[in-house]
C-alpha cells in the first residue's frame, strides 16, 4: 500500500526501532478489538430498542399480497415504526396498537368547531388527519383558527408523533367542487377547453396549493384523472374531467400535480382506476356501481393518466368504490387487493399513500358497518381510511376495528406497519 504523503508532500516519519514498533502494533491490535466489541454492543442495544415490541423486524416491500389479510405473527400490541429501506434513518417512537391504527384514519366532524374528543384523540397520537367540508368553513380566517387549534393539539407532549404534522385536507378541485373561495376557479373541463390548457392546468394547481397552504392545509384531494366518455355523464355533468382524451387528461393532470406540490401541498389523484365510464346516475356516493369496461380499455384509457401522475411524483392516490369485473368481479376497487396491490402497486409502480373514497358511501351498503368496511379496506392495501360522514365517532370506530384486528393478527402486521410508515413519510414530507 502506498504510504500517504505528509504535509507539503514529505514522507511521514517512521519508527526505526523494531521492538518499539512491535509494541505499538500490539497496542493497535488491542485497541481495534476493544472498539469493535463496543460498537457491536451499541448496535445490539439499538437494534433491540427498535424492535422490542414489533411483531417482525422490517415492513414488507410493496407486492401484490402486501395489503392482504393474511395473518402475521401476533405482537404485543405496540411496535416501533421503522424507516423504509433506502430512507434516512431517524429515531421513531414505539407506538401502541391504537396509535398505529390512528395513523391510518382521517377524521371528520360537523359544524365550525372540532369536538373535544377529536382534540383528545389527536393529543394522544390516535389520528392521522382531518378532512374539512363546507359546513366546517365560515371563512378562511375561521378555518385558519381551527387549523391552529388542531396543530396545538397535535403538538401535545403526550403525542409521540407530535413532530409529524397532521394531514389536513379538503376537496379543492376547481369549478363547482371547491370548499374554499378562490383558486382554482376554473373547472377541469374549462381548463381542458382553454386556449392554453397546459398553462391553465399549472396555474390551477399553483393557485390551489397557495390557497390551501395560506390557511394551513397540506393535502388537496385533487386532481380528478377520470377520462369522461360522453357529454353529461357522471364526471362531465359537473365539469370534473379534463377531456375524453386519455393523453390530454394525462398531461394536464401531471401539470396540475407538479404545480400544486411545488407549493408544499400534496396532491391526491382520483378515482383509480377511473370513473370516466360512469353514467350520469352512477354515483358511488349513493349506490353500488359496476363498470363493465374491458381490461384493454381500463389499462389503455382509464389508468393511462396515472402513469404520468406517478412520474410527476403524486403523493396520494384515491381508489374508487366502483366494481370493475375485468379487474376483480367480486369487490369494489378500494376493497380489492387485486386492484390496489396488483394494478396500482405492481403494474404501475406506485409507492406513495393510498386513500379510500368516503367510507360511508352508498356503494358499500353490502359491506356492513364502519368497522367491517375499515378492516376490509386496510386488508386490501389501503393506507388511509377516509371517514367523511362528518361524525368524529365514525373515525373512532374505524380506529378501534383496525387496532383490534392488528393485535389479533387478522391483518398482516408487517403490511400494517408498512402502511403506517408510508403515512408518516408523507406527514414528514409536509413539514413547514
Amino acid at each position: 500500500m502506498t504510504t500517504p504523503a505528509g504535509p507539503d508532500g514529505a514522507e511521514p516519519a517512521r519508527d526505526r526501532s523494531p521492538a518499539r514498533a512491535g509494541r505499538r502494533r500490539r497496542l493497535r491490535t488491542i485497541l481495534t478489538v476493544v472498539v469493535a466489541v463496543c460498537a457491536a454492543a451499541v448496535a445490539g442495544v439499538a437494534g433491540f430498542s427498535l424492535v422490542r415490541s414489533a411483531g417482525s423486524s422490517q415492513p414488507t416491500a410493496h407486492h401484490a399480497a402486501a395489503g392482504s389479510g393474511t395473518a402475521g405473527s401476533a405482537g404485543s400490541g405496540s411496535a416501533a415504526v421503522q424507516p423504509s429501506k433506502g430512507s434516512t434513518p431517524a429515531p421513531q417512537p414505539a407506538l401502541s396498537a391504537a396509535q398505529l391504527a390512528g395513523q391510518r384514519v382521517i377524521y371528520s366532524y360537523s359544524g365550525l368547531t372540532p369536538p373535544a374528543r377529536l382534540l383528545r384523540w389527536i393529543r394522544a397520537g390516535k389520528a392521522g388527519g382531518v378532512i374539512f367540508f363546507g359546513g366546517n368553513i365560515a371563512s378562511p380566517s375561521q378555518l385558519a383558527g381551527v387549523v391552529a387549534e388542531l396543530d396545538r393539539a397535535n403538538a401535545s407532549p403526550h403525542n409521540p408523533l407530535r413532530h409529524y404534522p397532521l394531514l389536513l385536507m379538503t376537496d379543492q378541485e376547481g369549478g363547482l367542487v371547491r370548499r374554499l373561495p378562490g383558486a382554482p376557479e376554473l373547472s377541469e373541463k374549462q381548463i381542458g377547453e382553454a386556449p392554453r390548457p397546459a398553462s391553465a392546468a399549472k396555474n390551477a394547481g399553483r393557485g390551489a396549493g397557495r390557497n390551501l397552504a395560506g390557511i394551513g392545509l397540506n393535502v388537496n384531494l385533487a386532481p380528478v384523472l377520470d377520462v369522461y366518455r360522453t357529454p353529461g355523464d357522471f364526471d362531465d355533468q359537473f365539469g370534473r374531467s379534463y377531456s375524453t382524451s386519455a393523453r390530454k387528461v394525462s398531461s394536464l393532470g401531471a401539470g396540475f400535480i407538479k404545480a400544486q406540490q411545488a407549493t408544499g401541498v400534496a396532491a391526491a389523484a382520483k378515482h383509480f382506476p377511473g370513473l370516466g365510464a360512469a353514467g350520469a346516475a352512477q354515483n358511488t356516493d349513493e349506490q353500488p356501481v359496476t363498470l363493465h369496461v374491458p381490461l384493454s380499455v381500463l389499462h389503455g384509457t382509464d389508468e393511462y393518466p396515472y402513469k404520468a401522475a406517478i412520474g410527476a411524483g403524486v403523493k396520494l392516490v384515491m381508489v374508487s368504490w366502483a366494481v370493475y369485473p375485468a379487474l376483480d368481479p367480486g369487490r369494489p376497487a378500494g376493497l380489492s387487493a387485486k386492484v390496489v396491490g396488483g394494478d396500482l402497486r405492481q403494474r404501475l409502480g406506485f409507492t406513495g399513500v393510498t386513500i379510500t373514497d368516503a367510507l360511508e358511501a352508498g356503494a358499500l351498503q353490502a359491506y356492513g358497518t364502519t368497522r367491517h368496511r375499515a378492516t376490509l379496506a386496510a386488508g386490501a392495501g389501503m393506507d388511509l381510511i377516509l371517514c367523511a360522514a362528518q361524525q368524529a365517532a365514525q373515525g373512532n370506530q374505524a380506529r378501534i376495528a383496525l387496532s383490534g384486528d392488528y393485535q389479533q393478527g387478522k391483518l398482516n402486521q408487517a403490511a400494517f406497519r408498512a402502511a403506517v410508515q408510508r403515512v408518516l413519510a408523507l406527514r414528514s414530507s409536509l413539514r413547514g
